[in-house]
């Protein structure tokens, strides 16, 4: 018997379980298997990034490599189990073992007081040391004497990497979508945007036409979007009219945008106008001090026009970076709505054409063509006739259709629908 058609969010799910007990980091076996479960969904070529490799002003560092950590307590019990939560151990924790009182292995020791059920989520990457995670309420709970550690990891040489597809459109001009794979068992704050990723490309894949071509980067945060960057960033800074940070997406918070650096791109302008139709939302200006990799694509250096459209954002919701952030605190029913938010940003961004008006001296005879009524005064204008004014006026090359309905004050569907009738009439034409 055929099995029944899955709907998104049960295949979302279904990945979301396989990629759940995976331990990502920056480099090593765990983003390399997380890469390939996705590549099933987004087939990826792989950027490699040597160990000790200069990008900008970072340095790639070693894999990193863990086959078990714990510790024993004094009366035999196993504590901290890397096996049992990955999230136990400090991420790039260094290689040790060894016999120690409780004292001394105390400041190896974290928890959150203000979350005494959580396990925190910490990284050490440029610095070699070990640590363990623990709820507060375990840790208050150790018992005085000696305790032995086995971290029992390994640094190694190796290659950081990033996925990237490309979805070749009419233009050269291109979309970006962006998101990260590199913690371990958190689920809003990391598989949610890989996940709403993945699903969008099939989407943008089953379009007969597209008018943008599409990129889509899977990174390790920061370090991973830095090193794309000193490959693409060029081209990126020639071709990208609009590019999205997608994490965050998976909880069943009101959508939160975080604008790029010059805050009137066409990727704010879509994200605000699609966002302000029919969905509660939150609008943020850009800040470098706080937020994922829209800070890389927008430093002064590349200033792209990359936002992040979210739902709760990261740091913002108390399950943020602890073992709180699991499958109990998302929704895949928000996760699939976050998707069709997506995709109604492309569907608006393949209508915002650079547009010029071919008629350039004095305004042109909208009567003979059609469009202008042929009795009456300027009373009578209509608000059709109003829209194509400001659409043949403004266009001059340098505006798309959703910079046109900012500076005129129109509604974009207004635009839209003037753009569709001028194009079609010749009095427009679409800059490549």
């Amino acid at each position: 018997m055929a099995k029944p058609h899955l709907s998104i969010k049960q295949r979302m799910e279904r990945y979301f379980d396989r990629l759940w007990p995976i331990c990502r980091s920056l480099m090593g076996p765990g983003f390399r298997k997380s890469l390939e479960i996705l590549a099933e969904i987004i087939p990826m070529k792989k950027l490699r990034f040597k160990t000790g490799e200069k990008v900008f002003d970072w340095t790639v560092p070693k894999e990193w490599h863990v086959r078990d950590a714990y510790l024993i307590d004094p009366a035999g019990r196993k504590r901290a189990c890397f096996k049992t939560n990955n999230l136990h151990l400090v991420s790039y924790s260094a290689l040790f073992r060894g016999r120690m009182s409780l004292k001394k292995l105390r400041p190896h020791l974290h928890s959150l007081p203000a979350l005494p059920n959580a396990i925190p989520y910490l990284t050490s990457y440029y610095k070699e040391q070990w640590g363990f995670c623990l709820t507060h309420h375990e840790l208050k709970s150790l018992p005085d004497g000696m305790y032995d550690v086995v971290v029992d990891t390994s640094l190694t040489s190796g290659n950081l990497i990033v996925g990237e597809a490309v979805l070749p459109g009419k233009s050269r001009k291109e979309v970006l979508f962006s998101t990260y794979l590199c913690h371990p068992s958190l689920a809003n704050n990391e598989l949610s945007g890989p996940l709403v990723m993945a699903f969008l490309y099939q989407k943008i894949r089953a379009m007969k036409k597209r008018c943008w071509t599409y990129r889509f980067v899977m990174t390790p945060e920061t370090l991973g979007a830095v090193c794309y960057l000193t490959r693409r960033g060029d081209h990126l800074k020639e071709n990208l009219i609009a590019g999205y940070q997608i994490t965050c997406v998976g909880d069943a918070g009101k959508f939160t945008y975080k604008c790029s650096r010059r805050g009137n791109s066409i990727a704010d302008r879509v994200a605000i106008e699609v966002l302000k139709k029919t969905w509660k939302h939150i609008i943020l200006p850009f800040d470098p001090s706080m937020g994922s990799d829209e800070r890389q694509y927008c430093s002064p250096g590349f200033n792209l026009p990359v936002g992040s459209l979210m739902r709760t954002m990261y740091g913002c919701f108390p399950e943020y970076h602890t073992s709180l952030d699991n499958k109990e605190f998302i929704c895949f029913d928000a996760m699939a709505k976050s998707l069709e938010v997506y995709l109604e940003l492309v569907k608006t961004l393949e209508g915002c054409d650079l547009l010029e008006n071919t008629v350039k001296y004095g305004e042109p005879q909208l009567g003979k063509r059609g469009l202008y009524p042929s009795l009456g005064s300027s009373k009578t204008i209509d608000a059709q006739v109003s829209a194509m004014m400001w659409c043949l006026n403004l266009a001059d090359g340098s505006r798309d259709t959703s910079a046109i309905a900012e500076d005129s004050g129109l509604p974009f569907r207004s635009v839209l629908e003037a753009t569709s009738v001028l194009l079609k009439t010749g009095l427009l034409k679409i800059v490549a």
